[in-house]
């Protein structure tokens, strides 16, 4: 079949599935206007979507090596464009950008040009030249880039340890995404909904390879783009009457602008801040007294419970108390990490509620630390995303280099219909939560308050409490966590329940479609690049790709378990894959394309330290890694630990490959390769 009878035949097949998409959702939204119960709207949603991902997994089923690592190379551009933006649009972008705008405004806006700008380096310095090579993975494309007197399978390895790292950490934000997603719209506790997710993870990626993933992240991408923009269309006309949310952006900042002005005068906000202050002095006294401090608040919470059970107090009483008993620190030297980041809690919520629009607040010590962090973040997100190996093996899907070119136009095409929107969808719910829930009564609090605290109960992620008890909702008095703005945004808007169903099928195809390609690029490291071409060279086709397809579901496995362990939330743990990416991955491979005389061991130098220094930096400052913000480096936040594993792997690989012999006749006729048509 030519190229162009089989572009034409996807056209008329994802037509016929965008209709059927929204046929299905006006039909939910009848149902609903008749009095179908919610609960069942939600079930209807999250496993319509998943069976309709799991056919075109079945459908796409193959064993052939060709199509299950590279798809057959016969990927159209703008497919293949659409497949690589969902690929890319993953939970962080779906669930949890808009959330990091709303609550941290101008600082947030890092992300959305680090990602986007990282494209035009894709586009630039890799994307082209990996389709030259026509290789199935990264190590392999850097392994035939970097040969050289000592054994390739050394950059192989290192290579594909960086992979798996990197691809490991980024999945897991995947599944703890999916799990987020199914716990809250079926009711199932929160590690169940990991392991129901990862099923329908599995289901494409376990069978179908590339070809499979592929096709499966193009149907994804269609829900997810429709998903986003309905809420925010909806947004933008009640509160500015402007559809198009983008040129609503504008009119919607000068409404939060003044709302936000009103919130820091009023007298009620400053009393509640008066009282976190109080507390922090508290706090501040008690760490002052360690280890005294813990013994006796420990005694009076244990002399308090046996006195309630002596009295036969109520049940739930005796219950809150013997909760503080379980939660208080185990001994001093956890009392002092405890409080201390308790108290520093406390200080951020003194502050009057920060301008949407200012950037870098605060005195001037505080604005150049932040600037530099918001410059350092854009920095490693850019790096990263052209170093991220599930994301550059889509570039060898395509059938020539030319539609490897057209595919990152497309790319970028598709993901910038979803990022000039997410802004304006952060906007105008913080100003529907300023204008519509601040100055609530606390008996009269909306539902989705209370559906959103009862998902995780040890770390809910919306929380109010009436701090100065005066029964009116004040803003200082709110919290909510930044994974949980788009998944509400349609009950915070009052939306029919069909829209809630809605987006948690966006942000489900957003993390599955992620989570796909992260898992089919570990295994195929693994499988491909281990097995085959380190362990067993012999070993045919059938069996290299049934390797891989046991490899996916054990790694699978791993990754769930992790992230039902919740290590952190999803734009953390996702801006620690790319600086790792950037800093173990961009050097060699930027440098390979632009450089004649870099050479394997400036390669693999370069490569090790590069990884080396940003992983010690995120050990020495990351508090769930063990470390502390007083080991920090010029004051720059453990997400951005790029900044100095980059440039330490880019100069390392330089000096080496200066130190060291050229590239030998086989090396230099493969970047001929790379760099002529």
């Amino acid at each position: 079949m030519s190229n162009s009878s089989f572009f034409r035949r996807l056209v008329r097949y994802y037509s016929l599935y965008t209709i059927g998409f929204i046929v299905f959702l006006f039909i939910l939204a009848i149902l609903e206007h008749e009095g179908f119960p919610r609960v069942w709207i939600g079930y209807i949603f999250m496993f319509s979507t998943i069976v309709v991902y799991a056919v075109i997994g079945i459908l796409s089923r193959t064993a052939n090596m060709e199509e299950y690592y590279v798809a057959g190379r016969r990927v159209p551009a703008f497919f293949n464009g659409m497949a690589t933006a969902a690929d890319w649009i993953s939970a962080a972008s779906f669930i949890s950008l808009a959330g990091g705008l709303y609550l941290w405004g101008f600082d947030g806006l890092a992300y959305i040009m680090g990602w986007t700008g990282g494209f035009v380096l894709v586009a630039l310095l890799i994307a082209p030249f990996l389709r030259k090579l026509g290789q199935y993975t990264i190590p392999d494309y850097l392994t035939a880039r970097y040969t050289g007197p000592w054994s390739d399978n050394i950059v192989r390895i290192i290579t594909v340890v960086a992979t798996i790292l990197v691809s490991f950490t980024y999945v897991v934000a995947q599944i703890y995404g999916v799990g987020l997603i199914t716990s809250r719209f079926t009711g199932v506790d929160f590690s169940v909904g990991i392991f129901l997710g990862l099923a329908s993870i599995l289901v494409c990626s376990f069978l179908g390879g590339m070809r499979a993933v592929t096709w499966t992240q193009v149907a994804q991408y269609i829900i997810l783009i429709i998903a986003f923009m309905i809420p925010v269309v909806w947004l933008s006309v009640k509160h500015t009457n402007i559809p198009i949310p983008p040129i609503a952006y504008g009119s919607a900042i000068e409404k939060l602008s003044e709302r936000e002005q009103v919130l820091i005068d009023d007298e009620k906000e400053k009393e509640v801040r008066a009282i976190y202050r109080q507390r922090a002095q508290d706090l501040q006294e008690r760490l002052a007294t360690l280890p005294d401090s813990w013994e006796i608040g420990r005694s009076e919470i244990q002399h308090n419970l046996d006195a309630l059970k002596a009295g036969n107090a109520e049940m739930q009483e005796i219950r809150r108390t013997s909760r503080q008993l379980t939660a208080y620190p185990k001994d001093a030297e956890d009392a002092q990490r405890q409080w201390t980041a308790e108290r520093a809690r406390y200080l951020e919520l003194t502050n009057p509620p920060k301008r949407h629009t200012e950037p870098f607040p605060g005195t001037p010590d505080e604005s150049d630390i932040k600037r530099n962090n918001f410059l350092s973040l854009v920095f490693c997100l850019m790096m990263g995303t052209a170093a991220l190996p599930h994301l550059l093996v889509r570039f060898q899907t395509t059938p020539t280099v030319r539609e490897a070119r057209f595919s990152v136009f497309w790319t970028l095409f598709f993901i910038m219909a979803l990022y000039i929107t997410i802004p304006a969808l952060a906007v105008l719910v913080k100003y529907d939560i300023y204008s519509s829930l601040v100055g609530t009564d606390f008996t009269s609090l909306p539902e989705w308050v209370s559906y959103w605290a009862s998902i995780d109960k040890n770390h809910p992620l919306v929380s109010i409490n009436d701090i100065n008890s005066d029964g009116i909702v004040q803003l200082a008095e709110i919290s909510i966590d930044v994974d949980m703005v788009v998944l509400a945004t349609p009950e915070i808007a009052g939306l029919p329940y069909v829209i809630s169903g809605l987006i948690a099928a966006g942000g489900l195809a957003a993390a599955l479609s992620t989570a796909d390609g992260l898992l089919l690029t570990i295994s195929n490291a693994l499988s491909h690049d281990v097995y085959y071409k380190t362990i067993n060279t012999q070993a045919s086709t059938q069996k290299r790709v049934t390797v891989s397809k046991l490899l996916l579901l054990m790694v699978a496995l791993v990754a769930a378990y992790v992230a039902s362990l919740k290590p952190g939330d999803i734009l953390s743990l996702v801006g620690a894959a790319f600086s790792l990416a950037a800093s173990a991955l961009f050097p060699a491979l930027a440098l390979g394309a632009i450089w004649k005389r870099a050479n394997q061991q400036g390669a693999i130098a370069g490569m090790l330290v590069g990884f080396m220094v940003c992983a010690y930096y995120m050990m020495l400052t990351h508090p769930a890694l063990g470390g502390s913000a007083s080991g920090q480096w010029f004051h720059i936040a453990p997400i951005s630990a790029g900044i100095f594993g980059v440039p330490a792997g880019m100069l390392t690989l330089i000096v080496v490959s200066l130190l060291t012999p050229p590239p030998d006749r086989r090396a230099a006729a493969m970047l001929a390769q790379i760099r002529h048509p």
